[in-house]
């Protein structure tokens, strides 16, 4: 079962946060990036429309502290997946990515998403097109399958084409996906987990970085993931539990590095809300992303209560915040942050 990490193709996929509409905003990377050094982001998804004729400098917008940091797109015309490709690296981003693997309606209507695994040839046209005209990476985000398109010798030769169009890294949510008759939260419940059926994707693939996605709630689940494939990617649970990514940076890099605490994180988070206030922002587009800071600890539900009350009003400024901030003091002595546990060698030596 052992695999030396040290020959993972690429270590810095060793631990991502999965784009999600609504919550991965660049006021959410920026946040999470206090927590981790390491961990790589992804932006929501990103249509080429939006980014031809929309508003682009909103669309393309992240904080230089935010790297590593992707652009993921949803779109499947090759030639504006390449413009927008290039648009992206313009702006600074460290990867672009393709979004293979949502299932809602509004998206299928898009022809972008999930319902592509259908047509390997377009999504691997894309591919092409968009490697021709940036230097960065072209990656791929899938399900294992949809609807009854799900044995893995489709999913083999899905992963094949995006090989040969020059993608080297796919990310692979482990579940297959429903076009029609469920919603995307249940999409993301219903069917269910196949992780050896990534795992012998990696084996069948291994000059490819495969990363792994989907019910991945724990350091010590992406720790056992590790000894299968390239890297992990979490998505729900860091939102809700932000704090879980202190550990990222000594468990998954091995960085050395003293982690910070949530006083440290909070104050940094402040002086950019500040900042952020000053050019219009309005707070509660910041706050919302706190509200799982103190998740699992004494006071968790008073600093979730007074932080909706006081930060989401209209016009709130820092001071809700600081009042925040105040109803934790009498928490402060026993909130015992988490201690790193004890680096796995493997890790250490990846």
């Amino acid at each position: 079962m052992e695999r030396n990490l040290k020959k993972m193709n690429n270590p810095d996929y060793r631990f991502c946060v999965a784009p999600m509409m609504d919550w991965t905003d660049p006021h959410e990377r920026y946040f999470l990036r206090l927590i981790s050094r390491r961990a790589r982001l992804y932006t929501e998804m990103v249509t080429t429309g939006a980014v031809i004729f929309g508003d682009r400098n909103r669309f393309l917008a992240f904080s230089a502290e935010e790297h590593p940091v992707a652009l993921q797109l949803g779109g499947s015309d090759p030639q504006d997946m390449a413009l927008c490709a290039r648009l992206g690296e313009d702006a600074g981003f460290d990867e672009i990515n393709i979004n293979v693997g949502c299932p809602s309606d509004r998206v299928q209507a898009g022809r972008f998403g999930a319902c592509l695994m259908r047509e390997p040839g377009l999504v691997a046209g894309c591919v092409s097109e968009m490697r021709a005209r940036v230097s960065i990476p072209v990656t791929v985000k899938c399900r294992i399958g949809v609807d009854q398109s799900d044995s893995y010798e489709e999913l083999c030769e899905f992963t094949q084409q995006m090989s040969d169009a020059g993608c080297e890294v796919i990310i692979v949510h482990a579940r297959k996906a429903w076009l029609s008759g469920l919603s995307p939260k249940e999409n993301r419940e219903i069917p269910p987990l196949n992780y050896p059926r990534v795992y012998e994707l990696k084996k069948q693939f291994p000059e490819l970085t495969v990363v792994i996605n989907g019910g991945i709630t724990t350091l010590d689940q992406v720790s056992r993931h590790l000894f299968q494939v390239d890297g992990v990617m979490v998505g729900r649970a860091a939102y809700q539990n932000p704090w879980s990514l202190q550990a990222v940076d000594g468990r998954i890099f091995g960085d050395s590095r003293t982690p910070v605490s949530r006083w440290d994180v909070l104050d940094s988070y402040k002086s950019y809300i500040g900042r952020q206030l000053a050019s219009g922002v309005p707070l509660k587009r910041m706050a919302r992303h706190l509200l799982g800071l103190f998740h699992g600890q004494p006071g968790a539900r008073v600093w979730r209560r007074t932080l909706s009350e006081c930060a989401f009003r209209s016009g709130a400024g820092i001071d809700a915040l600081e009042a925040a901030e105040r109803s934790m003091d009498p928490f402060r002595e026993s909130d015992i942050e988490n201690v790193v546990d004890p680096v796995p060698r493997i890790l250490l030596n990846a």
